[in-house]
């Protein structure tokens, strides 16, 4: 009867270690949350998981647009240059505002390659308002920004 006890106890924990195994294909929550997100990759912190789209902005063929995870309370921006040849230089930028209407942040992403895509680091807290906007180096093209979100 000892034995049997044992194995059976034995058994439970086991079942109960396995238990706490994930298995293949299981999501992991986000690396970070809201402000503890600022700089940080959207990828590395799995971040992009759970993003969308929620402003875009076009200037000649470079479109950025504000990507923003429910998860984990960050947007960043991602730009792809639809400009062929792409022959002028640029900048994406996210902008981080307070409500009161001050700027306190921005991260930026040089404009890759035609036809290619980048991000930039994330900037994180609900109790913000975002806007992207595409900047060129030469005062060719004027600055252009989405509305705030």
């Amino acid at each position: 009867m000892r034995k049997t006890t044992a194995r059976l106890a034995l058994v439970g924990v086991a079942a109960a270690t396995l238990s706490m195994v994930p298995l293949a294909g299981t999501s992991y929550a986000a690396g970070c949350s809201g402000a503890g997100c600022d700089n940080k990759g959207p990828a590395t912190y799995k971040c992009d998981d759970s993003s969308s789209t929620k402003r875009t902005v076009n200037s000649n063929g470079r479109v950025a647009e504000l990507r923003w995870s429910a998860d984990c309370l960050a947007g960043w921006v991602r730009v792809k240059n639809n400009a062929d040849p792409s022959v002028y230089d640029s900048t994406a930028t996210i902008e981080k505002w307070s409500l009161d209407g001050k700027l306190l942040k921005s991260l930026s992403v040089r404009t890759p390659n035609y036809g290619k895509t980048d991000w930039s680091n994330m900037l994180g807290g609900p109790e913000y308002k975002y806007r992207v906007c595409v900047r060129f180096d030469s005062d060719l093209y004027p600055l252009q920004c989405s509305s705030k979100f």
